[in-house]
């Protein structure tokens, strides 16, 4: 149904002005215990934390329609690494996807402050950009940097590249 605005100049008052209004996507909700017991085993829960939510859309609704039988990701996303710093869950996500490059808080500090919580967590950044892969581990040696994923990417790349990492 065709969205009536007021009074437009170059819009005839006796007809309707269509609009396109983006659907607003909404974080994901808690998972309760009952919920969470009907995972499969081989499920994968990935964290991804970038400020863009097209990609964080984009790579959730990409990894999770490549599931089947052997390979299930459940996805979870945050577009502010404050916010998802404040929501983590330690011993509950298998891998962290994060940006590298966040306003408020970059994805280094985000993982350092992450493996405070939970030191066993698996971590891949991502960047549109060139990395200086050795800068980083001298600026941030307490990381364990060694998984890179450069932006743009397909999401068939994407996959292989999580489940090497989660292997």
């Amino acid at each position: 149904m065709p969205i009536r605005r007021g009074n437009l100049s170059n819009q005839p008052d006796n007809q309707p002005l269509t609009a396109f209004v983006p659907h607003v996507y909404q974080q994901e909700s808690i998972i309760t215990h009952e919920q969470e017991e009907t995972l499969s085993p081989n499920t994968k829960r990935i964290l991804i934390v970038d400020n863009e939510s097209d990609i964080t859309l984009t790579f959730k609704k990409g990894l999770e329609t490549e599931n089947n039988e052997n390979n299930l990701f459940k996805v979870y996303t945050y577009n502010d690494p404050l916010e998802g710093l404040s929501q983590f869950k330690p011993n509950f996500y298998d891998l962290l996807l994060v940006d590298i490059n966040m306003p408020k808080m970059d994805g280094f500090e985000f993982s350092a402050k992450i493996l405070e919580l939970d030191v066993n967590i698996r971590i891949c950044f991502m960047s549109s950009g060139l990395i200086n892969q050795e800068a980083l581990r001298e600026q941030y040696p307490s990381l364990s940097i060694g998984c890179f994923i450069r932006k743009p990417l397909k999401i068939k790349d994407l996959v292989k590249r999580l489940k090497a990492e989660l292997e």
